[in-house]
C-alpha cells in the first residue's frame, strides 16, 4: 500500500483525481494539516508487521537506556536502518544526503528519487528524500514521502520528529507535541524532540497543573 492508498483508505481522495505528489504540491495549508490529522491516526495505531528481531532489541534497549547508552544505541538503530541490502541503493542513500549537506537541493531529489523508484520497499529511501523536499521548501512531496516512509517504519523516530516540526510550522502545537511526544517514547534522550517540546512548553503546551 503506498501513499496515496493510505488517503483514500483514510477518505481523502481529491476531488475528481487520484492522490499524486503533483497534486499534493498544489493543496492549500488547511488540506494538508487534514492530512497530517489522518495520518497521526494511522501512525499511531499501525504496528510494524515486518519489523526485524535486532531492531525491536534495540528499541527496548533504548527505551530503558541511560542518557550515557543513548548514543550508542541511536547509532546502531540508524545503521540498520539505511542497510537497504544493496551496496548501489546505500550509494544512492550517500549521495543523496551528501547533496543535501551541500544544499544541492535538487541533485539531493534527483538521486533519493532514483532510490525510491529502484527500492521502493526501503524506508530510509523515502525519509531522506522528505527532508530534501522540506529543505527545498516543497511541504506537500515532504509530507507525502514522510507517510510512506513510516508506513515502512513506524519506529523511526526521527521521521516522526520531522512530522512533529511540520506540524509546527503548520501552526498546530498540540500535535506537534504529541508527535514529539511520541518521539520521546520511543527513544527518551532524543535532544532535538526534548528541545521541541520546552518550546512547545513555553507557549503552554504540554504542562502539567
Amino acid at each position: 500500500m503506498g501513499p496515496s492508498d493510505n488517503l483514500c483508505t483514510l477518505g481523502l481522495e481529491l476531488p475528481g483525481a487520484p492522490v499524486t505528489f503533483l497534486g499534493v504540491m498544489t493543496l492549500n495549508r488547511a488540506f494538508l494539516k487534514s492530512i497530517v490529522t489522518a495520518f497521526l491516526v494511522l501512525l499511531y495505531s499501525v504496528a510494524p508487521l515486518h519489523a526485524q528481531q535486532s531492531q525491536e532489541s534495540l528499541l527496548e534497549e533504548l527505551r530503558a537506556a541511560p542518557e550515557s547508552q543513548a548514543d550508542r544505541l541511536d547509532r546502531e538503530l540508524n545503521i540498520l536502518w539505511d542497510r537497504s541490502g544493496s551496496p548501489a541503493m546505500d550509494l544512492l542513500l550517500t549521495r543523496g544526503r551528501k547533496a543535501m549537506e551541500a544544499k544541492e537541493n535538487a541533485k539531493a531529489i534527483d538521486h533519493l528519487t532514483a532510490l525510491t523508484d529502484h527500492a521502493p520497499e526501503f524506508a530510509e529511501g523515502w525519509h531522506a528524500r522528505a527532508t530534501a523536499y522540506y529543505q527545498a521548501g516543497l511541504y506537500g512531496p515532504a509530507l507525502a514521502d514522510l507517510e510512506r516512509a513510516l508506513a515502512l517504519n513506524p519506529n523511526n523516530y526521527n521521521a516522526i520528529f520531522g512530522l512533529g516540526v511540520m506540524l509546527q510550522e503548520f501552526g498546530d502545537l498540540e500535535r506537534a507535541g504529541d508527535a514529539f511526544e511520541h518521539v520521546l517514547a520511543l527513544h527518551p534522550h532524543h535532544e532535538s524532540a526534548k528541545g521541541a517540546m520546552e518550546q512547545l512548553k513555553q507557549n503552554g503546551i504540554g504542562r502539567r497543573l
